[in-house]
């Protein structure tokens, strides 16, 4: 993505937001896009490339943690309710009236606290593999069938002390999660990232189940990165991750399971559970953390607007292995607004 087309707010808490943006042409609509864990802005090139010859505005964010935004590591400064408002000061800073909210995995539930917290300042909301998320009563941690990899991600949190953070490219195989198991920068880096792997299958194995991701890390196993992937993607991303550590990415798991984000969403009223909006869920068959049915049955309890469901037959990743008919399916959907 063009670095030229970045820029800078520092909204109303004194956090410091990087942004992509771009105005819209012919009277289009603002896409927000809203990435997830453990990525940047940089998730949506392909739909940046696509809805920007469209002619559709793009408010394309680092979240709170990552990439050119600020890395505050006190973790409950990653409440849903204030990283929502951020994303409001974002829009007022570019006078934006109304958007279109696009997430993916934990942009989906950030994405859904916006449908909460602000639902006038939005024409629709898209989810992305992860579905909308409804405020909670019950931690986090305890809503899991079994100990998946977010439990697994807050436990890493909890383990890490200052002597044992992923911040060098000489030691980045940190405890709990083998997100990146790299003892060095160098070709062989791509094999080894497990999130990334071409068989998504090998999830169910190695990411989901108590201690499987530890397990890999200290097994020094290795797996085909995903072909859809090329080499220079991979490094790029894995680049941005050394750079700015995972501290602060994992403090959006922290905050969940540590019981603040219960506190944190008792101020939503419970009518405001329900989108009155229109909905898009894209769904990945083949993910298996967050699992399609789960995630269309929950969107289908709490849309009172018009609701669109597509199915892709891809892992995690969808708005990179299905790129094309996602665009398309996206686009067809943002001319019914």
């Amino acid at each position: 993505m063009d670095p030229s087309l970045y820029k800078s707010v520092t909204t109303r808490r004194s956090l410091k937001y990087s942004y992509y943006f771009v105005a819209p042409t012919g009277g289009k609509p603002v896409l927000l896009f809203v990435h997830g864990f453990p990525n940047t802005s940089n998730d949506w090139r392909y739909q940046v490339a696509f809805f920007k010859a469209q002619g559709y505005g793009l408010i394309v964010p680092d979240m709170l943690g990552y990439g050119g935004t600020d890395k505050p590591t006190d973790y409950p400064q990653y409440t849903l309710s204030s990283m929502s408002q951020d994303v409001i000061d974002i829009l007022d800073a570019e006078k934006v009236e109304k958007a279109v909210a696009v997430g993916h995995d934990w942009g989906s539930i950030l994405v859904s606290r916006l449908a909460n917290y602000h639902p006038d300042r939005f024409i629709a909301f898209a989810f992305l593999a992860a579905g909308y998320a409804p405020p909670s009563e019950t931690k986090f941690e305890d809503l899991l069938a079994y100990a998946s990899f977010h439990g697994q991600c807050a436990q890493c949190n909890r383990d890490l002390t200052p002597a044992y953070r992923p911040n060098s490219a000489s030691d980045m195989s940190f405890l709990g999660t083998g997100l990146i198991s790299l003892r060095k920068v160098h070709t062989r880096a791509s094999k080894r990232i497990l999130l990334l792997a071409e068989d998504p299958k090998l999830w169910v194995s190695h990411v989901a189940p108590t201690g499987a991701l530890k397990a890999w890390v200290e097994a020094d196993k290795r797996t085909p990165t995903a072909s859809y992937l090329s080499e220079e993607e991979v490094k790029l991303q894995t680049e941005a991750l050394l750079r700015g550590g995972l501290e602060g990415p994992l403090c959006w798991y922290k905050v969940r399971v540590s019981g603040v984000d219960i506190e944190d969403g008792k101020g939503i009223a419970p009518e405001s559970y329900f989108i009155q909006k229109p909905v898009f869920f894209g769904g990945a068959t083949q993910d298996c953390v967050c699992l399609f049915a789960m995630g269309k049955f929950v969107i289908e309890q709490h849309t009172k607007g018009p609701l669109t469901v597509k199915e892709y037959e891809t892992g995690h990743w969808v708005m990179w292995q299905a790129k094309d008919k996602l665009n398309q399916d996206l686009l067809e959907w943002f001319q019914t607004l």
